[in-house]
């Protein structure tokens, strides 16, 4: 099987990792720079060109799409799909779970557990849309923010407004989301893939830190996973319509609920936290599933 990982960075240890467990698994597996990508958009005869050349028949990809270029890289993918190429994760499915708006309201719909959110351009009232979450404490969240960058805990209602009226002040899209105090600082990673979760691990962020972002001082732990927890994942997963995700839980006095599903989750922390070979896994996901023209979008949406 001949596999394109769509990667900036063949250097990066998720990239390197999926390359490595594909050919490990005797198959032809290239990475390839997205933007690097360009494309031939031709009645009945789409097509993807690399340096100058138009690229070969790939059996199936592996989008690794960073958040800062969502628009042009899903336009690869869907290009690909167009193409009849199985793309583990499909263009629609990652634009879907980059715009965290809609993503949290498609999980509200489907009954998914979920912090309760307020999202608001200009509100007459900023204190009823923080009493309307909960009151004081509140995360506040850039709606374009990755990473743990743009989230800001207000621990009083007077902290929780000013922030707010900064944020608008300067025109930013921003989530008010209550504060789930009894998780500790701690989360929860699920990695899904092809409607499973194959390896979760447990994030506890740093002291003096409510986010557990491992880049930022968070550490990781092997976590026996709940059978609701599980289920909470995967539901969260194909909502989404991933075939490939991680998914933040956190542990509330009403059960898991769900704080993001990721597109392009990294391997690293979870497969050193788990000693899971996570990415041989995703690799026998792909070839078991991919066939021509296996895809639910066919470039639509």
């Amino acid at each position: 099987m001949r596999i394109a990982i769509l990667s900036r960075n063949p250097k990066l240890y998720s990239t390197r990792r999926l390359q490595e467990a594909g050919i490990a698994l005797g198959h032809e597996v290239d990475i390839v720079d997205t933007m690097h990508c360009y494309m031939d958009i031709t009645s009945n005869r789409p097509s993807v060109r690399y340096k100058g050349k138009p690229l070969p028949k790939y059996d199936a990809v592996i989008p690794r799409i960073g958040a800062s270029v969502t628009f042009y890289g899903t336009s690869v993918v869907r290009q690909f799909e167009m193409m009849g190429t199985y793309s583990v994760n499909e263009s629609v499915a990652i634009s879907r779970s980059r715009d965290k708006l809609r993503s949290l309201q498609l999980l509200s719909r489907k009954g998914i557990g979920m912090p309760r959110t307020g999202f608001a351009n200009h509100p007459d009232k900023i204190d009823d849309l923080i009493k309307n979450v909960g009151g004081a404490p509140v995360v506040i969240k850039l709606l374009e923010g990755t990473q743990g960058i743009g989230v800001v805990l207000a621990e009083t209602s007077k902290t929780a407004e000013a922030i707010i009226e900064a944020f608008m002040g300067l025109n930013a899209n921003i989530l008010v989301q209550e504060y789930i105090k009894e998780a500790g600082g701690a989360d929860i990673r699920c990695l899904v893939v092809g409607g499973k979760v194959i390896a979760a691990m447990k994030r506890q962020a740093a002291p003096g830190e409510f986010r557990s972002n491992l880049h930022r001082g968070g550490s990781a732990s092997i976590v026996r996973l709940s059978p609701e927890e599980r289920k909470t994942a995967v539901d969260a997963a194909k909502t989404m319509g991933l075939g490939m995700a991680g998914v933040d839980i956190l542990r509330s006095n009403h059960g898991p609920v769900v704080m993001e599903v990721n597109s392009s989750p990294g391997l690293e922390g979870i497969e050193k936290a788990t000693g899971k070979d996570v990415a041989t896994m995703v690799i026998e996901h792909i070839v078991k599933n991919a066939k021509p023209n296996k895809t639910k979008t066919q470039g639509k949406g």
